[in-house]
């Protein structure tokens, strides 16, 4: 069945399957609860300042498929995948907030949010953790994270 955007519906393929997606009324309190805004606003200005962590996207996501009627953990939704990454999951979060609240302010997030994700996976890649030897093998170089 296709996503009823006059419902605030989207569509979202995760492990290679369509799924639905709605911020039902009780999503959206359940996201309240869960992130301790006190109302709505709140909750629409914390979507609106563009900054997300991961957990919040796990959130939003396993929010909007409960919303939809799929019987899903936060848990269970962390350990999904979806094409293009954590860039894709952004994207997912993007479209959902946008049939949600609608406007501009839902594109501007989703921007935000997705240039920040992509920066730093940019700086990660362009400036790339010192190297060191393995103990296990002294001749193969392997990302030195710190001390052990």
């Amino acid at each position: 069945m296709l996503p009823n955007k006059h419902r605030g519906e989207i569509q979202a393929d995760f492990d290679g399957t369509a799924f639905r997606l709605c911020l039902t009324l009780g999503a959206l309190a359940e996201l309240e609860s869960a992130f301790g805004d006190a109302d709505m606003l709140a909750l629409a200005e914390r979507f609106q300042s563009g900054r997300l962590s991961a957990r919040d996207v796990t959130r939003i996501l396993g929010a909007g498929l409960r919303g939809a009627g799929h019987d899903v953990t936060d848990d269970a939704v962390a350990t999904m995948r979806t094409p293009n990454g954590a860039a894709g999951f952004v994207g997912i979060v993007a479209q959902l907030l946008a049939a949600t609240f609608g406007g501009p302010a839902a594109g501007a997030v989703a921007g935000s949010v997705a240039s920040a994700v992509v920066g730093a996976a940019t700086r990660a890649i362009a400036d790339p953790p010192p190297l060191r030897a393995s103990a296990e093998d002294p001749y193969v170089a392997v990302p030195f994270l710190g001390p052990r």
